[in-house]
């Protein structure tokens, strides 16, 4: 029988955990299309449509009137690689396909003083898929994680100045992962695959603060919690190096936090026609120093002469970040309002651990949107956005899966719509 390499279902495991946290690499912020116009700055100040249930749930206290906001945003990224591994194999092709981003709003006001709402969005997302003779699939050839939200919020102003409000969040991600799997006797020729199936659902919270400061300017904080995930799922081995273990399934488990962040923007009211906006978020990313993954029932010949793998710890070694943006807004008439916002984001990974699975870097980006409002209670919102991040490198060995070394270069657009509709 052929020994197959088992340790790369493992760093799959790690990866899984990674790629649904690294969502911030290539980071999903599009929770509000009217927010996407000025680059998310002033996401917790603004409270302009019912989206304020994500960007600062004490905005509903702004809202005078039963809303409700239903939009989508679509990314369409690009990379170049170049590079090379060890068995040889492409770097063609884009490895982030088309992906939409949905999301929805409900604000109803109570009184002068309560109000309630719910909110549905995607707060982290990720897919690479690379060509299947890819030079790195030893690391990875495809990751798909989902994170969707539901949130139920309520808001209490205590005057004209001052509101907070607050929400449950329940979270629930899903996640798959692929990789091609050495074959240790005829290394690069017959090798089999790994795929890893995982989910969870986890409960956390979003909080916030707006206060009118005068009565040009609006401050706003909110803060968003760590959420704690308990993936359960299994491992799939199958090809015809893996001999009589192909199509095998063997359980795995994995506890992971997400870390928390705080907003703090300011809106700031120039005249009758702009608005101008700032904001800057902290992100507790730190909390990811390592990941341990348990798997269980894996056979001695799948785990080389050293037995079964049971628990291994990979590290990440991650920092906190910090993202920061400005926009404004032009009132061109009482149906227009235009948009422009400007952005730059850091990443939490390092030039040591990077993976081919989020291979992201520092980036900048610039949004333009416009909101129409043909009739009073009617408003269409669009938006469109660039981001550049910085080149990159991927620089990985490992006795199972040979070397990969190769540069990066990703951009990004994004669009979207939206549209509110007050009662």
């Amino acid at each position: 029988m052929k020994k197959i390499m088992l340790k790369s279902t493992i760093s799959l495991a790690v990866a899984m955990a990674s790629s649904q946290i690294f969502a911030g690499g290539f980071a999903i912020n599009e929770q509000s299309i009217s927010g996407m116009g000025t680059g998310f700055a002033g996401r917790s100040s603004s409270a302009d449509d019912a989206s304020t249930v994500y960007g600062n749930p004490a905005g509903m206290s702004r809202l005078k009137s039963e809303q409700v906001s239903i939009g989508a945003a679509v990314l369409d990224a690009k990379t170049n690689i170049r590079g090379s591994g060890t068995f040889g194999g492409s770097t063609d092709g884009d490895m982030v396909p088309f992906i939409a981003v949905p999301m929805g709003y409900y604000v109803k006001p109570l009184s002068d003083q309560w109000a309630v709402g719910v909110g549905f969005y995607a707060p982290f997302g990720l897919v690479t898929d690379y060509e299947s003779g890819f030079t790195g699939r030893y690391f990875a050839n495809k990751s798909k994680v989902s994170v969707v939200t539901f949130q139920p919020t309520v808001s209490y102003a205590f005057n004209d100045k001052v509101s907070i409000g607050i929400g449950p969040t329940f979270n629930r991600i899903d996640g798959e992962l692929t990789a091609d799997t050495l074959n240790a006797a005829t290394p690069g020729r017959n090798d089999g695959s790994v795929k890893i199936k995982g989910d969870d659902t986890a409960v956390g919270f979003n909080a916030g603060l707006l206060v009118q400061a005068t009565d040009s300017t609006r401050l706003g904080l909110t803060y968003h919690s760590k959420v704690s995930y308990n993936l359960d799922g299994h491992t799939k081995i199958q090809g015809t190096g893996f001999s009589v273990f192909s199509g095998s399934k063997y359980d795995a488990s994995l506890s992971i936090d997400t870390p928390e962040s705080v907003d703090f923007s300011v809106t700031h009211q120039l005249n009758a026609d702009w608005t101008l906006y700032a904001g800057s978020t902290w992100t507790r990313w730190s909390r990811l120093q390592q990941i341990t993954v348990n798997n269980s029932g894996v056979p001695v010949q799948l785990g080389g002469s050293a037995g079964p793998i049971g628990t291994i710890s990979e590290p990440q070694n991650w920092h906190d970040t910090w993202s920061h943006a400005i926009g404004a807004a032009y009132q061109l008439n009482k149906q227009w309002v235009l948009r422009t916002g400007f952005s730059v984001d850091q990443s939490p990974t390092n030039n040591t651990d990077r993976s081919p699975r989020i291979p992201t870097g520092d980036r900048k980006a610039i949004s333009f949107g416009a909101g129409f409002t043909p009739v009073d209670n009617i408003t269409i919102d669009l938006a469109v956005s660039y981001l550049k991040e910085e080149d990159t490198s991927v620089n990985l060995a490992s006795a199972t899966k040979g070397a990969l070394n190769a540069d990066y270069k990703n951009s990004a657009w994004g669009f979207g719509s939206a549209v509110t509709y007050r009662f």
